[in-house]
């Protein structure tokens, strides 16, 4: 890593991985009490997940297992944009609300992506 990083915590992934975290775990507080174990939990636990997986990355020291988590961080923002589709679909939100969670979500990915490419060096698909 670079001089200017000494902690997952100074990646802007992470940041912006906790930052989603945070924002989804508050836009889930609407759900109906029916949801506390279903599209409640699954939303939370994967909203932790991101940032869960870029720390425990960094912490590997190693460049191959950091890669695969970071790869996996990136996919669990795939499955936050399906779970922010069902809240859509069952009423839960209106796409109005979700659209700027499902930008930051996205936002999230691309820059996790970038943090894969600049570590392995591979290709835009990274």
């Amino acid at each position: 890593m670079s001089d200017g990083i000494h902690s997952y915590k100074d990646l802007i992934a992470w940041q912006k991985a906790f930052t989603l975290g945070l924002s989804l775990y508050a836009f889930s507080t609407r759900f109906p009490d029916h949801e506390r174990f279903g599209l409640t939990t699954t939303i939370r636990r994967t909203a932790l997940l991101v940032a869960r997986l870029i720390a425990e990355g960094y912490g590997k020291h190693n460049a191959q297992a950091y890669v695969q988590l970071l790869r996996n961080a990136r996919s669990a923002t795939y499955d936050i944009d399906t779970q922010l589709a069902f809240s859509v679909g069952l009423g839960y939100a209106g796409e109005s609300e979700c659209r700027p969670l499902i930008e930051q979500t996205a936002e999230c990915g691309k820059v996790i992506s970038g943090l894969i490419r600049s570590l392995d060096g591979a290709s835009p698909n990274a």
